[in-house]
């Protein structure tokens, strides 16, 4: 998670929320609502599903573990759901080996705390499970597809000691032939996101290029099962991952355009007791919520 361990270093000159990228200007948002970027105005879960119309994937950019956002994405699906969408949602909590556990659960065919155990919740993720349940109870009652989007961690690790030629030929088999590393917008949000502080040399290169193959094999992920699963214009793919990997649309959305893949809405999250002034280009939509007083 290299980016965003680094996130709350972030100085506020160099803020990852006001960098110069996509739509111009800035917007001051309110703490404890949702602002629609574009009009400035106060929105709700419902206007989010309804500006989704004709996209085909929604991507929500959570702060980890608080409570707000993780129920703000169950209501997301929720009010999709309500439009008559074909829902599938993508997780970056869970690694792609463990996709056979995730069926499991939107079918019914287990209970909680088993699947907790089996799919190794603690190991995968670690953040208290009881913030994520909205989301897994949401897709339960509905039968909705999950999605494993992550890569191991390993290749992940691997990556950030080695660069890309460090992946064995089973990992690289795996993932498309070329991750471009050349995107320089995306480079100034992974900056930010490191405390306004260039990684320089090979070694800045490698953690770099680990951030990359992170964003890169979830959009993967979501790619291939479209893939399989042959979308219509009723499906909407809800990928949820940490705000670093949807900003400014520099990240799974990115990737996922740059193939091709098909266009979405972001949606980023936020913490602060006060109001923020954040950049017009930094998503569709934006909440901020009061920071916890622990996790």
């Amino acid at each position: 998670m290299f980016a965003f361990m680094f996130l709350m270093s972030a100085q506020e000159q160099i803020s990852p929320y006001t960098l110069p990228i996509g739509r111009a200007g800035q917007t001051i948002v309110e703490s404890g609502r949702i602002t629609d970027l574009k009009s400035g105005k106060a929105a709700t879960a419902d206007d989010i599903a309804k500006a989704a119309d004709r996209h085909l994937f929604v991507f929500l950019g959570e702060e980890h573990a608080t409570e707000p956002d993780q129920q703000l994405h169950s209501d997301i699906i929720q009010a999709l759901v309500r439009r008559g969408r074909k829902v599938v949602v993508g997780l970056e909590m869970y690694q792609r080996p463990k996709q056979n556990l995730l069926d499991k659960w939107t079918l019914g065919q287990i209970e909680e705390s088993d699947f907790l155990t089996q799919s190794d919740w603690k190991g995968q993720w670690g953040y208290p499970y009881p913030f994520y349940r909205p989301i897994f109870d949401t897709v339960r009652r509905f039968k909705l597809p999950l999605i494993g989007l992550n890569v191991p961690r390993d290749w992940v690790r691997s990556v950030g000691k080695g660069g890309f030629e460090a992946l064995g030929a089973d990992p690289k088999s795996q993932l498309p032939e070329t991750m471009s590393l050349d995107n320089k917008d995306h480079r100034q949000v992974f900056t930010a996101l490191m405390g306004g502080h260039p990684m320089t040399g090979p070694t800045g290169e490698h953690i770099y290029s680990a951030q990359v193959l992170w964003d890169e094999g979830m959009a993967d992920t979501a790619l291939k099962y479209l893939g399989a699963h042959k979308p219509n214009s009723r499906t909407v793919f809800v990928v949820i991952a940490g705000s670093g990997h949807v900003m400014y649309g520099q990240g799974i959305n990115y990737r996922i355009a740059k193939r091709k893949g098909g266009d979405g809405i972001t949606v980023v999250m936020a913490e602060s007791d006060e109001p923020m002034s954040v950049s017009n280009g930094l998503a569709d939509f934006v909440m901020v919520s009061p920071k916890p007083r622990s996790k």
